[in-house]
């Protein structure tokens, strides 16, 4: 049975890397590209490349991330696995297949015009048509694309790969974090657009789409639960163990701490609830002890028995 479980999680996985790696080709060509976007990554790159010196986006990242790929496993080790390798292939062949059948012509615009009537502030569509953008619409939808591309992604157990590798080589070297380093390098790489373009909408545009994906991101990795972890020292151990096991149907840890200020030892329960579990708690403390002192933390990821199951071996 636990062998089933096992392949049937591995074809989900698969999927989630197949589709995950498509819809990101698909943000890549059909919205960001036609805007002149580049929202980090080496595809971010490869889309000022692909305008500044023609030639297709999938050509330019592929050149970008085996190097990278090489480098890395060279200087890191072989931290990135064969899902990673996989997914920087789909996305070369999906991006490839896009953007030589459907080209690099926007899905968002507020129409097509001919070149002879031209208004102000429009993109190139191609030699002879131009489109009139729709940078904040197109920008949102990219963003949600983007996220749920790169989330499904991680959720199958591959990593982004690309550019995040010199972010993780620098951090290597100079202990500075990988979440500032991230934000560095795809911030410069979000800047070419206004050095190649000279607009400087375009950085800012980029900028929002980042802010959206990584919100989408954490909606399909961690799901729409919020679990909160909640410290509650009191003297009436016993009301509010019942209420915490029978009412909310949850267990929880008793410590026993002491005071700072006069050094009297008092009973402290650490438990951990979903919001709608709060939200009771909260509206009975007053009756269950009105002298309980209580702090609440948000918690991004809660593992175990009654929450998010322990993540299986690879």
């Amino acid at each position: 049975m636990e062998q089933k479980n096992n392949v049937k999680e591995q074809i989900i996985a698969y999927l989630m890397l197949i589709v995950g790696s498509f819809l990101f080709a698909v943000g890549d060509v059909m919205f960001v590209n036609p805007y002149l976007l580049a929202p980090g990554g080496t595809y971010g790159l490869s889309n000022v490349l692909n305008t500044v010196w023609p030639w297709k986006i999938s050509y330019y990242a592929i050149c970008m991330d085996i190097p990278l790929l090489l480098v890395g496993t060279w200087i890191l080790g072989p931290k990135f696995g064969f899902k990673t390798i996989l997914s920087t292939l789909l996305i070369f062949a999906f991006t490839w297949i896009l953007e030589t059948f459907w080209g690099y012509t926007p899905v968002i615009h507020e129409g097509i015009v001919d070149a002879a009537t031209m208004p102000t502030m429009v993109q190139i569509l191609d030699s002879e048509q131009f489109f009139i953008p729709d940078y904040f619409l197109n920008t949102v939808v990219a963003g949600i694309i983007y996220g749920i591309a790169i989330g499904l992604i991680f959720k199958s157990g591959a990593t982004s790969g690309g550019s995040d590798i010199i972010s993780m080589i620098i951090h290597k070297y100079t202990k500075i974090s990988l979440g500032t380093l991230v934000m560095v390098v795809d911030s410069i790489i979000t800047l070419t657009t206004f050095i190649a373009f000279k607009q400087i909408h375009l950085p800012i545009y980029s900028i929002i789409l980042i802010f959206i994906e990584g919100k989408v991101i954490d909606l399909i990795v961690e799901g729409l639960k919020t679990y909160k972890t909640v410290y509650i020292v009191t003297d009436n151990v016993e009301a509010m163990r019942n209420y915490i096991l029978n009412d909310l149907h949850r267990g929880g840890t008793l410590f026993l701490g002491q005071g700072l200020y006069a050094g009297t030892e008092r009973p402290m329960i650490y438990v951990s609830l979903e919001r709608a579990d709060l939200v009771k708690l909260k509206n009975n403390l007053r009756h269950i002890d009105p002298t309980a002192f209580v702090n609440v933390i948000d918690s991004a990821e809660i593992m175990g028995q009654g929450f998010k199951a322990l993540p299986t071996e690879e």
